[in-house]
């Protein structure tokens, strides 16, 4: 546990010095309440602060006073070191942000017992933290795919159009389909369509550069989301994908299965006045045309310019799994 010393009088510092590293706490020291500010902003910063209430330019009450008001993450502990000890002073520092005071001269025993509540409340801290940090992933993540929610993904289209507009650039997007997958969860199992949608996602990542992103957009539909220039790269995208999904075939535990993908895809222009979900309509559009022609191909929006539609043809579009 990192703890930061913050007093103007040098016998003061190395007193407390002395009982913090006997403790085992790894100790910070500043020599006045601009120098201890300037530390607790920092990344990294002191788990717990010892403040003294009177330090020149910046005093310790004030230090709380400026931390509370910051809110950083994660939470400092915050105890104020003071000579004073009239009711009213005490409240006006425990209502600046302090958590606790202790009165000079302290007894070590007294200061002992205050640090160790100031690590089980950091510590406790700490797992809200990771807890609330767990269940954000939770949401944002699709469990099955560990692809982004529907939620997270849909949010990441608009955040590209957004920086699209700024820096009057392009954005596509592309809308993704496993052919016949209805077919593989009768004929296997719904655990091997886990294992085959799992896959997929894995397939779908190893294709997407690190500014792109994926998601499952539901069922066995993926959406995917890429800064690209014009419609002939988001088409190449659409094609490495697709012939990605095809070969291999997806291995599972009841043995290797058969799998390929549709895509629609669509191109958004800064210059056009669009909103997501006329671009998704359209990409829509584009794989419903490609499931229609066939299957196991892409092809672009028409609103786009023109653009090769591709087929793959080491895979047979005449897939037996029947219709989806």
């Amino acid at each position: 546990m990192n703890i930061l010393i913050a007093d103007d009088d040098a016998t003061n510092r190395t007193i407390l010095l002395k009982f913090l590293e006997k403790w085992g706490y790894t100790v910070t020291v500043a020599t006045d309440g601009a120098q201890a500010w300037e530390i607790l902003q920092a990344p990294g910063a002191p788990n717990i602060a010892l403040l003294d209430w009177m330090m020149p330019g910046i005093d310790g009450v004030e230090v709380c006073r400026r931390l509370r008001t910051l809110r950083p993450t994660p939470y400092t502990y915050l105890i104020l070191l003071s000579a004073k000890f009239q009711k009213q002073e005490i409240l006006d520092g425990l209502n600046a942000g302090a958590d606790d005071y202790i009165t000079k001269p302290f007894s070590p025993n007294e200061l002992a017992a205050l640090l160790r509540s100031g690590c089980r409340i950091v510590e406790l801290q700490d797992e809200l933290l990771k807890a609330r940090e767990a269940l954000q992933i939770q949401v944002s993540r699709d469990p099955t795919t560990g692809l982004w929610s529907r939620t997270a993904i849909l949010e990441f289209v608009e955040s590209e159009i957004a920086f699209a507009r700024r820096e009057r650039s392009c954005v596509g997007v592309l809308l993704a389909d496993a052919d016949h997958f209805k077919k593989v969860n009768d004929t296997h199992g719904h655990l091997v369509g886990d294992e085959v949608l799992h896959e997929v996602g894995m397939r779908i990542t190893q294709c997407l550069r690190r500014y792109d992103a994926a998601g499952r957009y539901g069922g066995e539909e993926f959406l995917i989301v890429a800064r690209t220039p014009t419609i002939d790269h988001l088409a190449m995208l659409a094609e490495r994908l697709r012939a990605t999904i095809a070969v291999p075939e997806m291995a599972t535990r009841l043995g290797s299965v058969p799998v390929t993908i549709s895509i629609g895809y669509a191109l958004w222009d800064s210059a056009e006045p669009l909103d997501r979900q006329t671009l998704l309509v359209r990409a829509d559009e584009a794989l419903y045309r490609a499931k229609h022609l066939g299957r196991n191909r892409c092809a672009p929006a028409q609103a786009n310019p023109p653009a090769a539609e591709t087929v793959g043809l080491s895979v047979s579009t005449s897939n037996p799994m029947g219709s989806k």
